[in-house]
């Protein structure tokens, strides 16, 4: 167990829940930002149409860049399919059908890509 001189701030009232690692309030955490995620260094690629009306989105998952990076990255990818899409925990949504569009952008990157599901 820490004592008191080692330890550090859990919560505040004033900023709410703070990161144990920085000491940061959790939403400007500078620790979590650098963390990799894990994974198995391979990057999915897969079309899905639950929850959406019948209409398909393509997911990308397992890109292994930080929160900020995959969402300028996602940009990318976005205009150059000429379509929309956003980034929800750590997984690209990209608007349509565009799994033969984005495999050979991923590939340039130099990752394994794979196309997960039909």
């Amino acid at each position: 167990m820490k004592n008191r001189n080692q330890g550090g701030l859990v919560f505040s009232t004033e900023r709410g829940r703070m990161c144990p690692g920085c000491s940061q309030p959790i939403d400007d955490c500078t620790c979590k930002q650098s963390a990799q995620p894990a994974g198995d260094g391979v990057v999915r690629i897969s079309r899905e149409t639950k929850g959406r009306k019948g209409k398909g989105v393509t997911l990308i998952t397992g890109v292994p860049m930080n929160p900020d990076q995959l969402k300028a990255f996602a940009k990318v990818l976005k205009a150059r399919c000429g379509v929309g899409g956003t980034v929800k925990d750590g997984v690209i949504e990209i608007q349509g059908d565009q799994r033969d569009t984005l495999m050979p952008l991923l590939q340039e990157k130099g990752w394994t890509v794979r196309r997960s599901g039909h």
